[in-house]
């Protein structure tokens, strides 16, 4: 029993790490005019919904891709403490080009305030395909 118990726990411990070693950081801002967008034309797709950075652009292979996105904390001193907590969930739906883009993903103003708070206006985040 206690070898089974030290097997259970040792998968757990590696299926942890796995999680924590796949996110990838990165920055967020946030937009609110949503069509029409470079993935869906006019077509509306919510707004739990993001602009991906020429990064994850990849030619538009990210269209319809969907991140799990958590704050991790300020990119400087105007709001120290931004993170709500918690992570969003958005579909990716429209390009941030450079050099205009300032952000890893550019997120919906619904999903930002979801996880921070507006005001912040970019914040580091961590995040991961889902």
């Amino acid at each position: 029993m206690a070898t089974a118990t030290r097997v259970l726990f040792f998968m757990g411990l590696v299926v942890s790490l796995v999680s924590v070693a796949s996110a990838i950081s990165g920055t967020a801002t946030y937009y609110n005019v949503y069509v029409p967008s470079a993935c869906y034309g006019y077509q509306d797709q919510g707004v739990m919904i993001a602009a991906a950075s020429d990064g994850i652009w990849a030619n538009g292979a990210a269209c319809g891709r969907m991140y799990k996105v958590t704050c991790q904390g300020p990119t400087n001193a105007g709001v120290p403490q931004p993170c709500k907590g918690g992570s969003v969930t958005v579909k990716i739906v429209d390009r941030c080009p450079s050099p205009g883009c300032q952000a890893t993903i550019d997120l919906s103003q619904e999903a930002f305030s979801q996880i921070a708070d507006l005001n912040a206006g970019k914040i580091n985040i961590d995040y991961t395909q889902v």
